[in-house]
């Protein structure tokens, strides 16, 4: 069997976490089977879809690298062919025309809630004569469901499942105006597209005992269906925007690294032994629908922070320093060439203490400022006149030396002993003085980094009192 599964997001909104996972793990299972993860935009709520909203999606995909085969399948320029199915369904005689209004739908809802009943469709014109339709009424087409027996799901993740066929009622397939439903376009895509594991939350499982009978009704092969449970907040809520970032391109914005959430989406709610950290292609290695739970996972953002900082230290130290640059460059600072490559010389030593892309940005950014550079109130009270002093004594042993980190570490250790002052006493009001700041990595690196042109005006400056 030639694995196919999909993502069928909806355009109605943002690419949000839960969405994320489903696609990944649809994904990853089809590479797991060296078959194919096709994508299917689901954009037949006319009203709600955007273009936007769908740029959003592939935007979102990308920058996860979920990367779909073949072409991407709009749902809306398919609707000649789910209404083709419907009307066949009507002339096989499985289907029939309601010729309901809403007034009589609605009073229908109500006798049932008043009889303490679920609020289904009573069927009034499945055997009706056509003949008594009124005048003028455009029907809707309604499936029509057996009434006998129960539907059993053998799902992938939940288990056996199973469902009354009394506890459904005929559904509409094809609405009144002669657009299609939801739920029937999507088993007539799902076939046509050849799936055979459909992958999704275990929010859509009501919907599938309903596209079962669709299924059936074609004498369609189903496909497989493995339903995964949704993920909600450290306080077991529904996963909501007072929880944190929800959309994929929040993450992005807090400076997540893509490898490093999809790394934390697969361990939630799958797991292989007490492995944390899994490459892409560990993770196609590994991933099967056995090792996802049933229960609802919790969203940790502590955890996800925590592998970031990891992810964030094995990554190539070129690709952060574009990341950073990118970043301050939105931020408004002008980025030379120089400072461009001051930062990749030195990311080694700061992706170390980063935990996100923007702390990394953060504590990069002095490398790109000019003098007369902003200081924090604790970098500017070790610019005593003390400190000044020393630093202008220290000024010309700096422009005699080697701009090499381990003659630079010599010369300020030589420096030290001679002023019979620590190390620290003299490398923090140095590094004050470099970066406006108190953390930097280490002071012989971020010398070398800036280089001695760059180091002498700053130093100048800090001891002439130049400060913004």
């Amino acid at each position: 069997m030639n694995i196919r599964t999909r993502f069928a997001p909806s355009p109605t909104g943002l690419l949000h976490i839960g969405g994320a996972r489903t696609a990944l793990f649809n994904y990853l299972f089809a590479k797991h089977y060296g078959g194919e993860f096709l994508l299917r935009i689901e954009d037949t709520d006319k009203a709600r879809s955007t273009q936007e909203a769908v740029q959003v999606i592939l935007n979102g995909l990308e920058w996860l690298g979920l990367n779909h085969d073949g072409q991407t399948v709009y749902q809306s320029q398919r609707e000649a062919r789910h209404v083709e199915v419907a009307l066949q369904l009507l002339a096989e005689g499985k289907a029939y025309k309601c010729y309901c209004s809403p007034a009589e739908l609605q009073a229908m809802r109500e006798q049932a809630v008043a009889e303490k009943r679920a609020p289904r469709y009573d069927g009034r014109w499945r055997d009706r004569d056509p003949a008594e339709a009124p005048a003028g009424v455009k029907p809707a087409i309604r499936l029509k469901a057996p009434r006998e027996g129960e539907v059993t799901l053998q799902d992938l993740v939940q288990g056996e499942v199973r469902v009354k066929n009394a506890e459904m009622d005929d559904m509409i397939i094809l609405r009144s105006d002669g657009t299609p439903t939801y739920l029937h376009a999507v088993v007539v895509d799902d076939h046509d597209m050849a799936i055979t594991h459909v992958i999704r939350g275990d929010d859509h499982l009501t919907n599938t005992f309903r596209q079962i009978q669709i299924y059936d009704a074609m004498g369609w092969e189903k496909p497989a269906f493995a339903h995964i449970p949704l993920i909600h907040g450290a306080d077991g809520a529904k996963l909501s925007k007072r929880h944190g970032a929800v959309s994929i391109l929040e993450f992005r914005e807090q400076g997540f690294l893509p490898e490093a959430l999809c790394n934390y989406l697969l361990r939630l709610g799958w797991g292989h032994g007490d492995e944390e950290f899994l490459s892409r292609d560990k993770q196609v290695e590994l991933f099967t629908l056995d090792g996802v739970g049933r229960a609802a996972s919790r969203m940790d953002y502590a955890k996800l922070t925590h592998l970031n900082g990891m992810w964030l230290r094995q990554a190539d130290d070129a690709r952060l320093a574009a990341e950073v640059t990118q970043r301050l460059v939105a931020e408004g600072q002008v980025v030379s060439t120089e400072a461009a490559a001051r930062l990749e010389v030195l990311m080694p030593g700061l992706k170390e203490r980063a935990k996100t892309l923007n702390d990394l940005t953060a504590s990069a950014a002095f490398l790109a400022r000019t003098v007369p550079l902003p200081f924090e109130p604790k970098a500017l009270a070790l610019l005593s006149d003390d400190a000044k002093a020393m630093l202008a004594r220290l000024l010309p042993v700096l422009e005699a030396t080697d701009f090499s980190a381990a003659q630079l570490d010599a010369a300020l250790r030589g420096f030290a002993e001679a002023e019979e002052r620590k190390l620290g006493q003299v490398a923090q009001p140095v590094r004050a003085a470099l970066t406006g700041s108190t953390m930097s990595p280490g002071i012989d690196a971020t010398l070398a980094a800036l280089g001695r042109e760059e180091v002498v005006v700053r130093l100048q400056a800090a001891i002439e009192g130049r400060i913004q």
